[in-house]
């Protein structure tokens, strides 16, 4: 794979980003411990968590922190082979302050991630969601310190919009502090709700890093219209992770399989390809459970797709003409 610039940051990372999501559960810690080093064998050298992440596990109120742990195992003796990314921000808990981007939240969290971790730093911490209660500036002052403290290397935002970037791209102008360097977003052929950030991204070098693009096995080719949920698919193991499939997306899927099998290549593959051609894209986060499934992103990152085909793509996929967010912004 021919790594590509993370944003500004220097930082030069693997089309394909390992997710950890599943860790603890369903991938225990030896098959996840195996299934990291397997990744790194590949070429993969960026390698996202977070630290409310345990996988299926996770409840509000539980304590997180298992994916991280088992990666700092994993990463023992390989830690400087990776561009290593945690998040902050979800809550951990039900209490006021068991969430958000306070510097309190944040001095606390990046410590407890670096502690699970076993490492001295991160390579790109990102800002897990929006906290509508703390000001960007207030968040922006605290990321900075623990850049200067040698905690932080980079940082970067998640499901955050571009006007979020634009204000603090300008609070980082106006103080002489770190810039977003990174925007993760879940994005895919079947859902371009964010494609209009991608342009700000590219304009001001904000490498684009989505996730959720299989949508959850469906951008894959395993869903067949009027045929059985395979066993060991994602909507199999959890039927609230991804909705069953209506006649328009099975139109979509299978438009898009002849493209795939004009292209002569498998539909995942495929996916994969398209993703990384799309404006601004640096790496997309595969949450898997299987390093077959890195395999396959591995060679679909080495796809090339026509400008005749993208097009083609585009009328089965189109983006939407204005800015449909995906998820509601928090309101309190």
């Amino acid at each position: 794979m021919k790594l590509r610039p993370l944003g500004s940051s220097g930082l030069l990372v693997s089309p394909i980003c390992l997710g950890t999501m599943t860790f603890g559960s369903p991938v225990e810690e030896a098959d996840a411990i195996k299934l990291t080093h397997g990744a790194i064998d590949l070429g993969v050298n960026f390698i996202d968590t977070a630290n409310v992440y345990e996988g299926y596990d996770r409840y509000l109120g539980s304590s997180g922190g298992v994916a991280e742990v088992i990666l700092g195992k994993a990463l023992a003796d390989r830690r400087d082979k990776v561009v290593l990314a945690t998040k902050v921000g979800a809550p951990l808990g039900p209490g006021p302050q068991d969430a958000g981007l306070s510097p309190s939240s944040i001095g606390r969290e990046l410590d407890a991630s670096l502690k699970r971790l076993n490492t001295d730093y991160i390579d790109l911490y990102i800002l897990h969601w929006p906290d509508l209660h703390t000001p960007l500036e207030t968040t922006l002052s605290a990321i900075e310190t623990g850049v200067r403290q040698g905690k932080i290397r980079s940082f970067g935002v998640s499901n955050h919009f571009a006007f979020d970037l634009c204000e603090l791209l300008w609070i980082a102008d106006k103080y002489g502090w770190p810039k977003p360097v990174s925007s993760q977003i879940p994005y895919s052929m079947l859902k371009r709700n964010f494609n209009i950030d991608l342009e700000f991204c590219d304009k001001h070098n904000i490498g684009v890093t989505p996730y959720q693009i299989l949508e959850g096995g469906l951008l894959t080719g395993k869903y067949k219209r009027g045929k059985e949920i395979p066993d060991g698919s994602r909507m199999k193991e959890n039927p609230n992770w991804i909705p069953i499939p209506i006649d328009t997306i099975y139109d979509q899927l299978e438009a898009t399989q002849a493209l795939a099998d004009e292209v002569g290549v498998p539909f995942s593959q495929y996916t994969v390809a398209w993703t990384l051609a799309q404006q601004a894209m640096t790496s997309m986060v595969i949450g898997t459970t299987k390093l077959q499934q890195i395999e396959d992103a591995v060679a679909g990152a080495d796809v090339t797709l026509s400008d005749s085909i993208l097009t083609k793509q585009n009328e089965i996929t189109p983006a939407p003409p204005r800015h449909t967010a995906p998820f509601s912004r928090p309101t309190e």
